[in-house]
C-alpha cells in the first residue's frame, strides 16, 4: 500500500473531533427528549404551544444551511468573491436565527410559560431550546471567524478543512433544530 492512498483514507483530526462532539451532542439531546417523553406521561403535565416565530426561524435556519453549502462549494472552487458573499449571508442568517429565538423565548415568557416554578413542557422547552441556542451561538461565532478570515488581506489560505468543519457543524445544528422543533410540535 502506498503512502498517498493511506493518507487519503485518514480523517483529518479536526473532522474527527467534530464527529466525536456531534455524537456527544446527539446523545445529550436524545436523553433530554427521552426524559420529556417519560415526564409527559405523569399527572399534572402541561403542554406548550410553540410561538409562530419559531416557524420562521426554522425557515431562516434551513436557508442558512443552503447558503453554507453553496459557500463551501464556492470555496473549494476558489471562487472567493462568491464565497465571501455567501459566508456573509450565512453569518447574517445565523445571527437572525438567534435574534428570532430570543424573541420567541420572550413571547413564551410573556405568555406565562416560565422556567422557574413551572410544570411540564415549558421547562423542557427552555432547557432543550436553550441548549440548542448555545450550540448555535458557537456555530455563529465560527461563522463570524470564517467571515473575518474571508475578508482579511493577511490570510490567503485555501485549505478547505476549516470551511468543511464549520459547514458540517452548521448543517448539524440545522438538522438538530428541525428535529427539536418537529419533536415539540408533535409532543407539545
Amino acid at each position: 500500500m502506498n503512502i498517498v492512498s493511506s493518507r487519503q483514507q485518514k480523517i483529518h483530526p479536526h473532522k474527527f473531533t467534530l464527529w466525536i462532539a456531534i455524537g456527544s451532542i446527539i446523545m445529550m439531546f436524545a436523553g433530554l427528549t427521552s426524559a420529556y417523553i417519560v415526564k409527559g406521561e405523569q399527572p399534572g403535565w402541561s403542554t406548550v404551544v410553540v410561538p409562530k416565530i419559531f416557524y420562521y426561524s426554522t425557515a431562516v435556519m434551513l436557508i442558512s444551511s443552503f447558503t453554507m453549502q453553496v459557500a463551501l462549494k464556492a470555496f473549494k472552487e476558489r471562487s472567493m468573491q462568491q464565497y465571501r458573499s455567501l459566508i456573509t449571508v450565512t453569518a447574517v442568517l445565523g445571527l437572525l436565527f438567534i435574534t428570532m429565538q430570543v424573541i420567541g423565548f420572550k413571547q413564551l415568557y410573556h405568555s406565562g410559560i416560565k422556567l422557574e416554578g413551572g410544570s411540564g413542557a415549558g421547562q423542557f422547552l427552555y432547557i432543550i431550546f436553550g441548549l440548542h441556542a448555545v450550540h448555535v451561538l458557537g456555530g455563529a461565532i465560527a461563522l463570524l471567524i470564517m467571515f473575518f478570515k474571508a475578508f482579511s488581506a493577511k490570510i490567503r489560505n485555501y485549505n478547505a478543512v476549516p470551511v468543511e468543519v464549520v459547514s458540517t457543524y452548521w448543517h448539524f445544528v440545522d438538522l438538530l433544530w428541525v428535529y427539536l422543533f418537529v419533536f415539540f410540535l408533535i409532543k407539545g
